[in-house]
This record gives C-alpha cells, structure tokens and sequence, in this order.
C-alpha cells in the first residue's frame, strides 16, 4: 500500500516526520483527510486544532496540538508548518489544565478577551492531543 511522506514542523523544532496511511488536520474551511494520490491541497490551519497522523502497520496514531499555520500536500508529500505545535505525548496536563481555568475566568470577566479565547482553545487542542476529555 502506498504511504504519505509526512512533516511537520513550527519556527522552534521539526516536531515529526515519516510515514503514514493518513492524515487529518482541521483547516479554516473545516476537517480535511489526507491519503495517498491526493490532488495537490494548500490549508489554513485553525488555532487551537488537533492533528492526527495514522502510521498503520500496528503503530499508534501520532496526535498533536497544533496552532495556526498552512498544511500542503503535493505528490503523497504532506507538509504542515505550525506556528505551535506539540505532541500529545509532550503536554504538560496539568498546566494545560490551569491555563484553560485562568482563561476561562478571564473570558467570564470580560467577553471581549480575544488573548483568553485564543489561549482557551490553545488549551484545549493541547488536552485532546493528550487524550484528556474537554467540556
């Protein structure tokens, strides 16, 4: 069976590259599934979205919390450039956990708090990632 040669990265690190029978990432024009011979495709990634690289052959998925950015498909290549990302196995849970309470209070206090949704959905792509349940 074919695979998608597969990247991802942000300004920091290469988070993961290898191979792969799918991917899923959610983009500004929703949810969106990569597999092999995929007609080329460039996405915006959403803030606060969760990606899901299927390695098949017995390995488990890989997951990771990933923040804005652009995935790129072209020729069974898949290339996501994150402006954050981490990987599920990498989150920090409990202070994932706080930081989704401080900015929720802060979002409770005032409506308007654009910084506090950002870092409320940051928390929760972060928790799923993790495998955490999320209200």
């Amino acid at each position: 069976m074919a695979k998608l040669r597969v990247g991802v990265v942000s300004p920091e690190r290469e988070i993961w590259s290898g191979e792969a029978d799918m991917v899923i990432a959610k983009t500004i024009d929703g949810e969106i599934g990569i597999m092999p011979k995929h007609a080329p495709v460039l996405g915006v990634l959403v803030e606060g979205g969760v990606l899901t690289v299927k390695r098949g052959g017995g390995e488990s998925d890989l997951i990771a919390a990933v923040h804005g950015g652009f995935l790129s498909v072209a020729d069974d290549e898949v290339s996501i450039l994150a402006e954050l990302a981490e990987l599920g196995s990498e989150v920090d849970v409990a202070a994932a956990k706080d930081a989704l309470q401080r900015a929720q209070a802060s979002i409770e206090a005032n409506q308007e708090d654009a910084d506090a949704a950002v870092a409320a959905k940051r928390a929760r792509a972060r928790l799923r990632a993790a495998g955490e349940e999320v209200g």
